[in-house]
């Protein structure tokens, strides 16, 4: 789950703003759209109040706020844009392989760089239980296998809501 130098630019701008809203940062998405493109921020609750809180219409209003003012001082995106912020949702994307750790036995979506082989064939598109995760790779398992894969095979991952 490499992210893109333009991405990683924004984020270095966006998150101090998020955090002044006393939300976390979750992930960016830039989408590059012709003349209009689409900046999607994601916000999560601090990790220590994620049992009782959620984030609220409140939260994103702020987050917008404060990321607009950021970005109109600094401008790092050429010509007109459109700002989302939402929360992940509960089929969250998965931004790093931190993030993963914490939904550990629980079903996940994966999109692969290069296939992987199971009974049925090459594959590109794995779904599974997240038995475990390190540093390097994760360990899967689905009806057909149980899959060791590269963190840096994946191109994108979604909780799978239940």
């Amino acid at each position: 789950m490499k992210l893109s130098t333009k991405v990683t630019e924004l984020t270095k701008i966006i998150a101090p703003s998020v955090a002044a809203c006393g939300v976390e940062l979750w992930g960016v998405e830039f989408l590059p759209q012709g003349r209009r493109s689409l900046l999607r921020i994601y916000i999560e609750t601090l990790a220590e109040n994620r049992d009782s809180q959620q984030v609220t219409i409140e939260d994103c209003a702020a987050v917008t706020h404060q990321v607009s003012g950021a970005l109109e001082v600094h401008d790092p995106i050429a010509g007109e844009y459109v700002l989302e912020v939402s929360s992940p949702g509960l089929d969250r994307a998965f931004f790093s392989a931190e993030q993963m750790h914490a939904y550990t036995g629980q079903n996940i979506d994966l999109r692969l760089i290069h296939a992987v082989e199971d009974k049925t064939g090459k594959r590109r598109k794995v779904s599974g239980k997240l038995d475990s995760i390190d540093d390097k790779q994760l360990q899967l398992t689905n009806e057909e296998a149980t899959y060791q894969i590269d963190l840096n095979n994946i191109d994108k991952a979604n909780l799978v809501y239940q």
